[in-house]
C-alpha cells in the first residue's frame, strides 16, 4: 500500500504523453543545480518512460500513478536506460527558445574521449541555452553509437581503428549508418512548449524530424568545435558521408578554428 502522502508528492509531478502507438510517463519538474565552467546554473530537470504495459498508459489519476509507484522497484530500468530533458527559463511561453536534441555518449560525455566532439557539444550547448535564457537539452539515451547500443560501439571503434569510418564501421556491424529516432523527445517537447524553437545542431536530420512532426524549427545554429587529431577523420565523415552542415572540411577548420 502507498502510504498517502508519497502518493500525493508523486502524482503532481508525472504526467502521460499519449502518441499514436504509445505513451510516454514524463516525471518533473525536478530543480537541478548545474556546475558550468565553476558557475552554479540551475535547470529543471524531466526524465520519460516509455509505457510497454497498457495498465500504466491510463490517464493521470490517482490510481494509474499508485499502480506505477507499486511496479516501480520490479520493473528493472537500471537495465535499460531512460532519456531525459533539462529545461531553462521560461520554456513554455518565452518568445525565442534553444533547444538541443543530444545522442548520449558514454565516452565522450562521461570520459572525456578526444574520439569524438560529444562532450564539447553537450557542455556548450548547455552553456548557450543559459546564456539565452531560455531552453532545453533533450539527452536521448537509446541514442548510444547513432542508435546501435554500447557495446556495438565499442566493436565499431575496433573496426574505426583498423581504418574504417564512422558509416562503414556501423554498416559492416549490420546496421543503419543512423537508427537514431526522435519521435518521443519530440512528444515531450510539444508537451513543454508549443512555440517555435531554434535547434542547436550541424544534423540536418533532426531538423526534417522537428518539421516532420509539426514544430516550428525556423532557425539553426550550428555547433562546431574541440577540433583534434584524433577526431579529424570522424568529422571529416560527419560532413562528407553524413551530411552535416555547415562544417568547412579544410585546413583552416581542422586546426581547431570553427567555421563562420
Amino acid at each position: 500500500m502507498i502510504k498517502p502522502d508519497i502518493l500525493s508528492i508523486l502524482q503532481n509531478k508525472i504526467k502521460r504523453i499519449t502518441m499514436d502507438d504509445s505513451t510516454n510517463i514524463l516525471v518533473g519538474p525536478i530543480t537541478l543545480p548545474v556546475n558550468l565552467d565553476g558557475e552554479t546554473v540551475t535547470f529543471k530537470w524531466y526524465s520519460w518512460l516509455k509505457a510497454t504495459d497498457e495498465e500504466l498508459q491510463g490517464g493521470d489519476s490517482k490510481e494509474a500513478t499508485e499502480l506505477l509507484i507499486s511496479r516501480l522497484s520490479s520493473m528493472n530500468l537500471a537495465e535499460g536506460q531512460q532519456s531525459s530533458v533539462l529545461v531553462y527559463g521560461d520554456f513554455a511561453d518565452s518568445e525565442e527558445a534553444l533547444i538541443r536534441m543530444h545522442s548520449i555518449c558514454h565516452t565522450g560525455d562521461i570520459f572525456g574521449s578526444k574520439r569524438c566532439d560529444c562532450g564539447f557539444q553537450l557542455r556548450q550547448s548547455m552553456k548557450m541555452i543559459a546564456q539565452h535564457g531560455s531552453g532545453a537539452l533533450f539527452y536521448l539515451a537509446n541514442h548510444e553509437g547513432r542508435g546501435i547500443g554500447l557495446f556495438s560501439k565499442a566493436m565499431a571503434y575496433i573496426l574505426q581503428e583498423e581504418g574504417y569510418d564512422t558509416v562503414e564501421a556501423n554498416l559492416e556491424l549490420g546496421f543503419a549508418d543512423d537508427s537514431r529516432d526522435y519521435r518521443d523527445a519530440i512528444s515531450v517537447l510539444q508537451h513543454l512548449r508549443s512555440k517555435p524553437v531554434t535547434l542547436i545542431t550541424n544534423n540536418p536530420k533532426k531538423m526534417e524530424a522537428l518539421k516532420a512532426a509539426g514544430m516550428n524549427t525556423g532557425k539553426r545554429i550550428p555547433l562546431w568545435g574541440d577540433v583534434s587529431v584524433f577526431n579529424e577523420k570522424y568529422l571529416r565523415t560527419k560532413v562528407a558521408r553524413s551530411g552535416h552542415l555547415e562544417a568547412v572540411p579544410d585546413a583552416d577548420f581542422f586546426e581547431g578554428r570553427v567555421a563562420k
